[in-house]
Formats: C-alpha cells, structure tokens, sequence
C-alpha cells in the first residue's frame, strides 16, 4: 500500500493534468477495485463498472479527500457503493460467479505451473472451491472477509469503509472466516475432521481473534497447550491458517486494457472540468 503522501502527491500530479500520474493511478488502484468488484457483485461486466464508476467518481471529488484516510480505503468505500447499487440492479438473475481463471480469454498467455498435472488439478479445485465459499457468503461476512483478508485492510480501515465499529468487523470476520474454513476443510485436510472431545475449545474463533490480537497471552498459552495435544483441534488450525492464505493469495485480476482506456479518458475530462 502507498504512503500517504506519495499518495497526495499521485493525486495532486494527477490533478494538474500529469498523463504519468494519472496512468499510474489507475495501474495502481484498478487491479485491487476490480477484484473487490468481482469478488461482491460476482459478474464481470459489473466488476468493470465498479472500477470506471469508482475511479471516475474519485476524479470528480478529489477535494472530498482529506487523507484522514488511505486512497485505497477512500476507493474502496466508493466502490462499495457501486457494488450495492449493482447487487441491487442485478435481484432475481443467477448469483453463482463463474472461476476467475474460467473468465479468461483463450490465447492469453499464463505462466507456466511447475507442479505435476495432478497438483495442479488439486490446486485448482482448493481455488475453485474457495471462490465458491466466499461466493456462499451473506454480503455482510463477504465484504468484510474480502477488505480484511484478500485486500489486507486493518480492522480500522474495514469498519472505516463499511461504517462499522472495529468490534462489529472483527465480529463478522471471525463468523466469516468460520464458514469458509469448514467448506474448504474437506479439501484441505487428509483426514475427516474427529468429533470434538469433551474440553475442546472453539479454537477457530480463539485463533481468528488471536490473529487481530484480541486474545490474551494467558488465553493464548492455554490454547497452544491444547492445540499440541489435541490433533483435531491442531488440524482445525491449521486449516483455519490454509485458508487465509489462500484468501491472501488470491491474485488480482487483469483489468481489460480497453477499460483501462475507458477510464483514463473518462477521469482526463473530469480532472479537466475541475
């Protein structure tokens, strides 16, 4: 993420017509709006939208940036909106989202994957799967797993965006990342997950708020003796962990060069107009 002021100055150059500034901008910032598009409104003709809307929208309202906040937290709240707007649009069609890697255009080169053919078919069913369970979430859980675990907002800047309280965030966000664990566990874990044992803790909450250092050390030493003798509760953390990753792997999506285009144009004659 940018400094705050290498941001200003992105923008303040920007803003005085600098076409290298304004090209870097949307490098910067489309690919991370673009992949929130896709991940909450689940169409990529929306995702596309989001990202011109946001990004035009910002150029429109430079002086409403205050730099209380990050670029990319004052993007992502505008492109919130535009999500919304777009779910909104889009009642009664189909919700499932089609795999990003689906979404690609035949021809377009991919780097090659080193791992044997049948690694690569189990890493593409995880990442299949873990689409799907993002995808499976309520809006509220999505959203807030998406900002905190695929774009590495704090807490703060979550609630920033979403209008919420950190501990309403983190509340969602253990729920969320809960519900994507235990979908993606079956793929994830060799073995069936064992029947709790009496004294068994929740230990994917208690490790979900360690993670946001909502855990006390005594808390936590507890929790590390039992994990160690426990191996069901050892292999629910560590799928809980497996899953995050992936989510924090989750690339971001090529924006279409002629969006790109679109939207530079399109922010040229509304920096202009300023």
């Amino acid at each position: 993420m940018a400094e705050p002021t290498d941001e200003r100055a992105l923008l303040e150059a920007a803003q005085r017509g600098d076409e290298a500034a304004l090209t870097e901008l949307i490098n910067r910032y489309s690919p991370s709006i673009y992949r929130f598009g896709m991940k909450m409104c689940r169409h990529e003709h929306d995702a596309e939208e989001v990202v011109q809307d946001t990004l035009l929208a910002a150029a429109k309202n430079l002086g409403a940036f205050r730099g209380q906040s990050s670029l990319s937290t004052w993007l992502y709240t505008i492109a919130r909106s535009f999500c919304i707007k777009q779910r909104r649009k889009n009642v009664g069609e189909p919700s499932a989202m089609e795999p990003l890697h689906a979404l690609r255009a035949e021809g377009v080169p991919q780097l090659v994957d080193a791992r044997a053919p049948d690694e690569q078919a189990a890493a593409r069913e995880i990442e299949i799967e873990l689409e799907r369970a993002i995808d499976a979430l309520e809006p509220i859980y999505r959203e807030v797993l998406i900002l905190r675990d695929v774009e590495g907002l704090t807490a703060p800047e979550v609630g920033t965006v979403l209008g919420l309280s950190v501990e309403a965030v983190k509340s969602r966000l253990h729920r969320a990342r809960a519900q994507v664990r235990e979908r993606l566990a079956p793929l994830l874990s060799p073995e069936p997950e064992a029947p709790p044992q009496a004294g068994c803790p929740d230990v994917v909450e208690l490790l979900s708020r360690h993670m946001e250092d909502d855990v006390s050390a005594e808390l936590c030493h507890e929790m590390e003796r039992h994990v160690a003798a426990c191996p069901r509760c050892s292999a629910r953390c560590d799928s809980l962990r497996r899953a995050l990753s992936l989510c924090q792997s989750c690339p971001a999506p090529e924006v279409p060069d002629e969006i790109k285009q679109l939207v530079a144009r399109q922010m040229r004659a509304a920096l202009g107009a300023l």
